[in-house]
Protein backbone atom coordinates (compact mmCIF):
# COMPACT_ATOMS: atom_id res chain seq x y z
CA UNK A 1 0.00 0.00 0.00
CA UNK A 2 1.45 3.35 -0.96
CA UNK A 3 1.46 6.27 1.38
CA UNK A 4 -0.94 9.07 0.45
CA UNK A 5 0.52 11.35 3.09
CA UNK A 6 3.04 14.10 2.45
CA UNK A 7 5.82 11.62 3.11
CA UNK A 8 7.74 9.61 0.52
CA UNK A 9 6.18 7.01 -1.71
CA UNK A 10 6.68 3.64 -0.08
CA UNK A 11 6.80 0.41 -2.07
CA UNK A 12 6.72 -2.62 0.22
CA UNK A 13 8.73 -5.73 -0.56
CA UNK A 14 5.58 -7.14 -2.15
CA UNK A 15 3.91 -4.89 -4.71
CA UNK A 16 0.24 -4.01 -4.19
CA UNK A 17 -2.10 -6.56 -5.74
CA UNK A 18 -4.27 -5.63 -8.71
CA UNK A 19 -6.99 -8.17 -7.86
CA UNK A 20 -9.38 -5.58 -6.48
CA UNK A 21 -9.41 -3.81 -9.84
CA UNK A 22 -9.41 -6.90 -12.03
CA UNK A 23 -13.21 -7.37 -12.42
CA UNK A 24 -13.74 -3.83 -13.73
CA UNK A 25 -10.56 -4.00 -15.81
CA UNK A 26 -11.48 -7.24 -17.57
CA UNK A 27 -15.13 -6.20 -18.00
CA UNK A 28 -13.91 -3.13 -19.86
CA UNK A 29 -11.79 -5.13 -22.27
CA UNK A 30 -14.56 -7.71 -22.79
CA UNK A 31 -16.51 -5.11 -24.79
CA UNK A 32 -16.17 -5.02 -28.57
CA UNK A 33 -16.54 -1.25 -28.45
CA UNK A 34 -13.27 -0.86 -26.58
CA UNK A 35 -11.50 -3.45 -28.73
CA UNK A 36 -12.68 -1.53 -31.78
CA UNK A 37 -11.19 1.68 -30.40
CA UNK A 38 -7.78 0.01 -30.29
CA UNK A 39 -8.16 -1.76 -33.63
CA UNK A 40 -9.03 1.55 -35.32
CA UNK A 41 -5.84 3.11 -33.99
CA UNK A 42 -4.09 2.71 -37.33
CA UNK A 43 -0.66 3.65 -35.94
CA UNK A 44 -0.89 0.94 -33.29
CA UNK A 45 -2.39 -1.78 -35.48
CA UNK A 46 -0.31 -1.18 -38.60
CA UNK A 47 2.93 -0.93 -36.60
CA UNK A 48 2.32 -4.27 -34.92
CA UNK A 49 1.41 -5.87 -38.24
CA UNK A 50 4.52 -4.46 -39.93
CA UNK A 51 6.78 -5.62 -37.10
CA UNK A 52 5.33 -9.13 -37.20
CA UNK A 53 5.28 -9.58 -40.97
CA UNK A 54 8.68 -7.96 -41.61
CA UNK A 55 10.23 -10.32 -39.06
CA UNK A 56 8.13 -13.30 -40.10
CA UNK A 57 10.98 -15.32 -41.65
CA UNK A 58 13.17 -15.15 -38.52
CA UNK A 59 10.73 -14.83 -35.60
CA UNK A 60 7.42 -16.41 -36.66
CA UNK A 61 7.83 -18.87 -39.55
CA UNK A 62 7.16 -22.38 -38.15
CA UNK A 63 7.45 -21.00 -34.59
CA UNK A 64 5.39 -21.45 -31.45
CA UNK A 65 3.96 -18.08 -30.42
CA UNK A 66 2.32 -16.81 -27.23
CA UNK A 67 -0.03 -13.80 -27.38
CA UNK A 68 -0.41 -12.30 -23.87
CA UNK A 69 -3.63 -10.41 -23.29
CA UNK A 70 -4.81 -11.29 -26.78
CA UNK A 71 -8.01 -9.22 -26.68
CA UNK A 72 -9.68 -9.35 -30.09
CA UNK A 73 -6.97 -11.75 -31.26
CA UNK A 74 -5.61 -9.45 -33.94
CA UNK A 75 -1.95 -10.04 -33.05
CA UNK A 76 -2.52 -13.79 -33.06
CA UNK A 77 -4.01 -13.52 -36.55
CA UNK A 78 -1.02 -11.47 -37.72
CA UNK A 79 1.33 -14.12 -36.29
CA UNK A 80 -0.42 -16.81 -38.36
CA UNK A 81 -0.15 -14.58 -41.44
CA UNK A 82 3.59 -14.43 -40.70
CA UNK A 83 3.83 -18.23 -40.73
CA UNK A 84 3.45 -19.25 -37.08
CA UNK A 85 3.05 -22.99 -36.55
CA UNK A 86 0.81 -22.51 -33.51
CA UNK A 87 -0.36 -19.49 -31.50
CA UNK A 88 -1.51 -19.70 -27.89
CA UNK A 89 -3.81 -16.71 -27.37
CA UNK A 90 -4.21 -16.00 -23.66
CA UNK A 91 -7.03 -13.62 -22.69
CA UNK A 92 -8.54 -13.31 -19.20
CA UNK A 93 -11.67 -11.37 -20.14
CA UNK A 94 -14.79 -12.71 -21.83
CA UNK A 95 -13.39 -11.36 -25.09
CA UNK A 96 -11.79 -14.81 -25.25
CA UNK A 97 -15.24 -16.21 -26.05
CA UNK A 98 -15.62 -13.85 -28.98
CA UNK A 99 -12.16 -14.72 -30.23
CA UNK A 100 -13.13 -18.38 -30.00
CA UNK A 101 -16.03 -17.72 -32.40
CA UNK A 102 -13.57 -16.48 -35.02
CA UNK A 103 -11.32 -19.49 -34.45
CA UNK A 104 -14.23 -21.96 -34.56
CA UNK A 105 -15.46 -20.48 -37.83
CA UNK A 106 -11.95 -20.84 -39.29
CA UNK A 107 -11.74 -24.45 -38.08
CA UNK A 108 -15.06 -25.48 -39.63
CA UNK A 109 -15.04 -27.79 -42.62
CA UNK A 110 -16.57 -25.18 -44.92
CA UNK A 111 -14.45 -22.25 -43.74
CA UNK A 112 -12.68 -21.87 -47.07
CA UNK A 113 -15.89 -21.96 -49.06
CA UNK A 114 -17.48 -19.38 -46.78
CA UNK A 115 -14.40 -17.16 -46.66
CA UNK A 116 -14.14 -17.52 -42.89
CA UNK A 117 -10.41 -17.01 -42.33
CA UNK A 118 -9.39 -20.44 -43.57
CA UNK A 119 -5.74 -19.44 -43.09
CA UNK A 120 -6.33 -19.67 -39.31
CA UNK A 121 -7.47 -23.30 -39.45
CA UNK A 122 -5.93 -25.34 -36.59
CA UNK A 123 -3.42 -22.55 -35.92
CA UNK A 124 -4.78 -20.87 -32.79
CA UNK A 125 -5.60 -22.18 -29.33
CA UNK A 126 -7.55 -19.74 -27.15
CA UNK A 127 -6.78 -19.93 -23.42
CA UNK A 128 -9.17 -17.95 -21.21
CA UNK A 129 -7.08 -17.21 -18.14
CA UNK A 130 -4.68 -14.75 -16.61
CA UNK A 131 -1.17 -15.61 -17.71
CA UNK A 132 -0.18 -15.83 -14.03
CA UNK A 133 -2.58 -18.72 -13.44
CA UNK A 134 -0.55 -21.88 -12.75
CA UNK A 135 -0.50 -24.98 -14.94
CA UNK A 136 -1.78 -23.40 -18.13
CA UNK A 137 -1.64 -25.68 -21.21
CA UNK A 138 1.13 -23.65 -22.82
CA UNK A 139 4.55 -25.01 -23.86
CA UNK A 140 7.78 -23.08 -24.06
CA UNK A 141 7.48 -20.75 -27.07
CA UNK A 142 9.84 -19.13 -29.52
CA UNK A 143 8.14 -15.72 -29.61
CA UNK A 144 5.88 -13.70 -27.29
CA UNK A 145 3.70 -10.93 -28.67
CA UNK A 146 1.57 -8.57 -26.64
CA UNK A 147 0.11 -5.10 -26.48
CA UNK A 148 0.57 -4.47 -22.74
CA UNK A 149 0.86 -0.70 -23.01
CA UNK A 150 -1.03 2.07 -21.24
CA UNK A 151 -0.72 5.82 -20.81
CA UNK A 152 2.96 6.80 -20.32
CA UNK A 153 3.80 3.18 -21.27
CA UNK A 154 3.14 1.81 -17.77
CA UNK A 155 -0.51 2.53 -16.82
CA UNK A 156 -2.69 -0.59 -16.20
CA UNK A 157 0.33 -2.65 -15.06
CA UNK A 158 -0.09 -5.11 -17.93
CA UNK A 159 3.67 -5.01 -18.48
CA UNK A 160 4.05 -7.13 -15.34
CA UNK A 161 2.05 -9.91 -17.00
CA UNK A 162 4.25 -9.56 -20.08
CA UNK A 163 7.38 -10.06 -17.98
CA UNK A 164 5.76 -12.99 -16.17
CA UNK A 165 5.14 -14.65 -19.53
CA UNK A 166 8.74 -13.98 -20.52
CA UNK A 167 10.09 -15.58 -17.36
CA UNK A 168 7.83 -18.66 -17.50
CA UNK A 169 7.20 -19.43 -21.17
CA UNK A 170 9.88 -17.94 -23.44
CA UNK A 171 12.64 -20.21 -24.68
CA UNK A 172 16.21 -18.96 -24.14
CA UNK A 173 17.06 -16.58 -26.96
CA UNK A 174 13.42 -16.14 -27.87
CA UNK A 175 11.80 -12.97 -29.25
CA UNK A 176 9.71 -10.36 -27.43
CA UNK A 177 7.50 -8.01 -29.45
CA UNK A 178 7.64 -5.24 -28.31
CA UNK A 179 11.25 -5.44 -27.16
CA UNK A 180 11.83 -2.04 -25.55
CA UNK A 181 9.86 1.00 -24.46
CA UNK A 182 11.21 4.51 -23.94
CA UNK A 183 9.62 7.17 -21.74
CA UNK A 184 10.11 10.80 -22.73
CA UNK A 185 9.57 13.82 -20.47
CA UNK A 186 9.73 17.52 -21.32
CA UNK A 187 8.61 20.80 -19.70
CA UNK A 188 5.60 22.55 -21.23
CA UNK A 189 3.71 25.81 -20.94
CA UNK A 190 -0.08 26.08 -21.09
CA UNK A 191 -1.56 28.96 -19.12
CA UNK A 192 -5.10 28.16 -20.23
CA UNK A 193 -4.94 24.54 -19.02
CA UNK A 194 -3.38 25.57 -15.72
CA UNK A 195 -5.97 28.32 -15.16
CA UNK A 196 -8.83 25.96 -16.02
CA UNK A 197 -7.56 23.46 -13.45
CA UNK A 198 -7.08 26.19 -10.85
CA UNK A 199 -10.62 27.43 -11.41
CA UNK A 200 -11.96 23.99 -10.48
CA UNK A 201 -10.06 24.12 -7.18
CA UNK A 202 -11.20 27.69 -6.47
CA UNK A 203 -14.80 26.52 -6.36
CA UNK A 204 -13.92 25.25 -2.90
CA UNK A 205 -12.75 28.68 -1.77
CA UNK A 206 -16.32 29.89 -1.42
CA UNK A 207 -17.09 31.10 2.13
CA UNK A 208 -20.83 30.90 1.55
CA UNK A 209 -22.11 28.32 -0.92
CA UNK A 210 -25.83 28.31 -0.19
CA UNK A 211 -24.83 29.42 3.29
CA UNK A 212 -22.10 26.76 3.71
CA UNK A 213 -18.40 27.64 4.12
CA UNK A 214 -16.38 25.32 1.85
CA UNK A 215 -12.97 26.90 2.40
CA UNK A 216 -11.67 24.14 4.68
CA UNK A 217 -11.67 21.87 1.60
CA UNK A 218 -9.75 24.18 -0.72
CA UNK A 219 -6.31 22.69 -0.05
CA UNK A 220 -7.63 19.17 -0.57
CA UNK A 221 -9.35 20.26 -3.78
CA UNK A 222 -6.16 21.82 -5.14
CA UNK A 223 -4.15 18.71 -4.32
CA UNK A 224 -6.79 16.56 -6.05
CA UNK A 225 -7.21 18.69 -9.17
CA UNK A 226 -3.49 19.12 -9.75
CA UNK A 227 -2.85 15.46 -8.88
CA UNK A 228 -4.86 14.30 -11.92
CA UNK A 229 -2.73 13.70 -15.04
CA UNK A 230 -4.18 15.34 -18.15
CA UNK A 231 -4.47 12.91 -21.07
CA UNK A 232 -4.85 14.26 -24.59
CA UNK A 233 -2.90 15.66 -27.51
CA UNK A 234 -1.18 19.01 -27.17
CA UNK A 235 0.68 21.47 -29.36
CA UNK A 236 4.35 20.36 -29.48
CA UNK A 237 5.27 24.03 -29.83
CA UNK A 238 4.32 24.50 -26.16
CA UNK A 239 7.41 22.51 -25.10
CA UNK A 240 9.95 24.80 -23.44
CA UNK A 241 12.76 22.28 -23.93
CA UNK A 242 13.11 19.05 -25.89
CA UNK A 243 12.97 15.70 -24.14
CA UNK A 244 16.27 13.97 -23.48
CA UNK A 245 17.37 12.11 -26.63
CA UNK A 246 16.56 8.42 -26.51
CA UNK A 247 14.35 8.80 -23.45
CA UNK A 248 14.38 6.51 -20.44
CA UNK A 249 14.74 3.02 -21.87
CA UNK A 250 12.96 -0.03 -20.45
CA UNK A 251 14.37 -3.19 -22.01
CA UNK A 252 11.74 -5.92 -21.84
CA UNK A 253 14.35 -8.59 -22.51
CA UNK A 254 16.33 -7.78 -19.36
CA UNK A 255 14.33 -5.72 -16.85
CA UNK A 256 13.33 -7.48 -13.64
CA UNK A 257 9.77 -7.34 -12.37
CA UNK A 258 10.69 -5.48 -9.18
CA UNK A 259 12.60 -2.89 -11.23
CA UNK A 260 9.43 -2.12 -13.15
CA UNK A 261 7.41 -1.70 -9.97
CA UNK A 262 9.50 1.16 -8.57
CA UNK A 263 11.78 3.18 -10.82
CA UNK A 264 13.00 6.75 -11.20
CA UNK A 265 13.41 8.62 -14.47
CA UNK A 266 16.17 11.28 -14.29
CA UNK A 267 16.16 14.22 -16.66
CA UNK A 268 18.02 17.42 -17.44
CA UNK A 269 16.73 20.05 -19.82
CA UNK A 270 18.00 23.29 -21.25
CA UNK A 271 15.24 25.83 -21.78
CA UNK A 272 14.93 26.82 -25.43
CA UNK A 273 12.75 29.79 -24.54
CA UNK A 274 12.01 32.21 -21.75
CA UNK A 275 8.60 31.36 -20.34
CA UNK A 276 6.56 29.66 -17.61
CA UNK A 277 6.78 25.93 -16.93
CA UNK A 278 3.28 24.79 -16.07
CA UNK A 279 4.16 21.11 -15.89
CA UNK A 280 5.83 18.02 -17.33
CA UNK A 281 4.65 16.38 -20.56
CA UNK A 282 5.17 12.67 -21.16
CA UNK A 283 4.91 10.15 -24.01
CA UNK A 284 6.64 6.96 -25.14
CA UNK A 285 8.17 5.04 -28.03
CA UNK A 286 8.04 1.30 -28.67
CA UNK A 287 10.61 -0.75 -30.54
CA UNK A 288 10.21 -4.22 -32.01
CA UNK A 289 13.60 -5.91 -32.42
CA UNK A 290 14.60 -9.58 -32.39
CA UNK A 291 17.32 -10.44 -29.86
CA UNK A 292 20.93 -10.11 -30.94
CA UNK A 293 21.13 -13.90 -31.32
CA UNK A 294 18.67 -13.77 -34.25
CA UNK A 295 20.28 -12.33 -37.41
CA UNK A 296 18.54 -10.54 -40.27
CA UNK A 297 15.86 -8.94 -38.14
CA UNK A 298 14.02 -5.79 -39.18
CA UNK A 299 13.62 -3.36 -36.25
CA UNK A 300 10.38 -1.37 -36.27
CA UNK A 301 9.69 1.69 -34.11
CA UNK A 302 6.46 3.39 -33.11
CA UNK A 303 6.26 6.80 -31.44
CA UNK A 304 3.51 8.62 -29.58
CA UNK A 305 5.34 11.96 -29.47
CA UNK A 306 3.15 15.06 -29.85
CA UNK A 307 4.48 15.82 -33.34
CA UNK A 308 3.58 12.37 -34.67
CA UNK A 309 0.30 10.94 -35.93
CA UNK A 310 -2.14 10.54 -33.08
CA UNK A 311 -2.72 7.25 -31.27
CA UNK A 312 -5.37 6.21 -28.75
CA UNK A 313 -2.69 6.58 -26.03
CA UNK A 314 -2.17 10.25 -26.93
CA UNK A 315 0.15 12.06 -24.49
CA UNK A 316 -0.09 12.92 -20.80
CA UNK A 317 0.70 16.14 -18.91
CA UNK A 318 1.44 16.53 -15.21
CA UNK A 319 0.54 20.02 -13.99
CA UNK A 320 2.54 21.77 -11.28
CA UNK A 321 0.54 23.35 -8.49
CA UNK A 322 2.89 26.32 -8.74
CA UNK A 323 4.39 27.14 -12.16
CA UNK A 324 8.11 27.88 -12.53
CA UNK A 325 9.56 30.79 -14.50
CA UNK A 326 12.67 30.05 -16.61
CA UNK A 327 14.96 32.00 -18.89
CA UNK A 328 16.21 30.71 -22.22
CA UNK A 329 19.44 28.79 -21.73
CA UNK A 330 18.81 27.89 -18.10
CA UNK A 331 19.23 24.29 -16.98
CA UNK A 332 16.36 22.41 -15.37
CA UNK A 333 17.23 19.19 -13.62
CA UNK A 334 14.93 16.67 -12.01
CA UNK A 335 13.50 13.23 -11.55
CA UNK A 336 10.18 11.41 -11.78
CA UNK A 337 9.59 8.41 -9.55
CA UNK A 338 6.95 5.82 -10.52
CA UNK A 339 5.69 3.31 -7.94
CA UNK A 340 2.96 0.75 -8.54
CA UNK A 341 -0.32 1.00 -6.65
CA UNK A 342 -3.34 -1.24 -6.14
CA UNK A 343 -5.38 0.61 -8.79
CA UNK A 344 -3.58 -1.14 -11.69
CA UNK A 345 -1.48 1.96 -12.10
CA UNK A 346 1.27 4.06 -10.57
CA UNK A 347 1.62 6.83 -8.03
CA UNK A 348 4.02 9.36 -9.47
CA UNK A 349 6.14 11.99 -7.78
CA UNK A 350 8.49 14.41 -9.51
CA UNK A 351 10.85 17.20 -8.64
CA UNK A 352 12.29 19.86 -10.92
CA UNK A 353 15.05 22.26 -9.95
CA UNK A 354 16.14 25.37 -11.78
CA UNK A 355 19.96 25.48 -11.75
CA UNK A 356 21.43 28.97 -11.26
CA UNK A 357 25.18 29.49 -11.74
CA UNK A 358 25.74 25.73 -11.57
CA UNK A 359 24.39 25.52 -8.01
CA UNK A 360 21.52 23.53 -6.57
CA UNK A 361 21.01 19.92 -5.55
CA UNK A 362 18.02 17.68 -6.10
CA UNK A 363 16.28 15.94 -3.22
CA UNK A 364 16.54 12.19 -2.84
CA UNK A 365 13.51 10.61 -4.61
CA UNK A 366 13.17 8.24 -1.63
CA UNK A 367 13.00 11.04 0.92
CA UNK A 368 10.08 13.08 2.23
CA UNK A 369 9.81 16.63 0.91
CA UNK A 370 11.70 19.08 3.11
CA UNK A 371 9.41 21.16 5.37
CA UNK A 372 11.12 24.27 3.98
CA UNK A 373 10.71 23.18 0.37
CA UNK A 374 8.17 25.94 -0.24
CA UNK A 375 10.88 28.50 0.52
CA UNK A 376 13.04 27.27 -2.38
CA UNK A 377 11.71 29.35 -5.25
CA UNK A 378 13.73 27.41 -7.84
CA UNK A 379 12.28 24.00 -6.93
CA UNK A 380 8.94 22.28 -7.46
CA UNK A 381 7.85 18.87 -6.17
CA UNK A 382 4.42 17.38 -6.87
CA UNK A 383 2.57 14.06 -6.73
CA UNK A 384 0.06 12.56 -9.19
CA UNK A 385 -2.08 9.42 -9.38
CA UNK A 386 -1.80 8.04 -12.89
CA UNK A 387 -5.11 6.19 -12.63
CA UNK A 388 -7.06 9.37 -11.81
CA UNK A 389 -6.84 10.80 -15.30
CA UNK A 390 -8.70 13.79 -16.68
CA UNK A 391 -8.92 14.57 -20.38
CA UNK A 392 -8.28 17.59 -22.55
CA UNK A 393 -9.01 17.48 -26.29
CA UNK A 394 -8.69 21.17 -27.16
CA UNK A 395 -5.74 20.78 -29.53
CA UNK A 396 -6.27 20.02 -33.19
CA UNK A 397 -3.12 19.89 -35.36
CA UNK A 398 -3.15 22.46 -38.12
CA UNK A 399 -2.75 21.45 -41.73
CA UNK A 400 -1.31 23.57 -44.47
CA UNK A 401 1.10 26.48 -44.14
CA UNK A 402 2.55 26.59 -40.63
CA UNK A 403 5.10 29.33 -41.24
CA UNK A 404 2.99 32.05 -39.66
CA UNK A 405 3.40 30.60 -36.15
CA UNK A 406 5.68 32.41 -33.70
CA UNK A 407 6.75 31.16 -30.22
CA UNK A 408 5.35 34.27 -28.56
CA UNK A 409 1.88 33.09 -29.54
CA UNK A 410 2.39 30.50 -26.76
CA UNK A 411 3.98 33.09 -24.43
CA UNK A 412 7.46 31.72 -25.18
CA UNK A 413 10.28 34.09 -26.03
CA UNK A 414 13.36 33.27 -28.07
CA UNK A 415 16.84 34.26 -26.87
CA UNK A 416 18.73 36.87 -28.88
CA UNK A 417 21.84 34.68 -29.01
CA UNK A 418 21.74 31.04 -30.12
CA UNK A 419 22.14 28.41 -27.40
CA UNK A 420 25.03 25.98 -27.58
CA UNK A 421 24.60 23.62 -24.62
CA UNK A 422 23.52 20.07 -25.38
CA UNK A 423 22.50 17.20 -23.17
CA UNK A 424 23.92 13.72 -23.64
CA UNK A 425 22.14 10.56 -22.49
CA UNK A 426 24.18 7.48 -21.72
CA UNK A 427 22.59 4.29 -20.41
CA UNK A 428 19.67 6.15 -18.81
CA UNK A 429 22.12 8.49 -17.05
CA UNK A 430 22.47 12.13 -17.97
CA UNK A 431 25.56 14.09 -18.92
CA UNK A 432 25.72 17.87 -19.28
CA UNK A 433 28.51 18.10 -21.85
CA UNK A 434 29.55 21.59 -20.74
CA UNK A 435 30.71 20.26 -17.37
CA UNK A 436 31.00 16.51 -18.05
CA UNK A 437 29.24 15.93 -14.73
CA UNK A 438 27.15 12.78 -14.59
CA UNK A 439 23.80 12.94 -12.87
CA UNK A 440 22.83 9.53 -11.53
CA UNK A 441 19.68 9.13 -9.46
Amino acid sequence: MLSESNGPLNASNKAPSTEGRDPAYFSYYAMLQHQQNMLQDTVRTSTYRSAILLNGPVCFQDKLVLDVGAGSGILSYFAVQAGARKVFAVEASNMAEKMQKVVDAANSSDAEALGKNAFLKDKIEVVQAKIEQPNLPIPQVDTIISEPIGVLLIHERMLESYLYARDHYLKPGGTLFPSTGSIFLAPFTDAALWSETMSKARFWEQPSFYGVDLTSLYTDAKDEMFGMPVVGGFDPRTLIAPANPGGFIIDFYTIKLEELQDFTVPFIWQASYTGIVHGIAGWFDLQFSPPATIPNGNPVTMTTNPSAERTHWQQVRFLLKEPLAVNAGQTIQGWMRCVVNEMRSYTIEAEILLINDGTGQLSDPLSSPSPILHLDFNRRRNKWRLHEQTYNYNYYPQTGNDNIFRPEYNCLYEPEQPLDVTVVVENNNLLDDTTNNQFVL
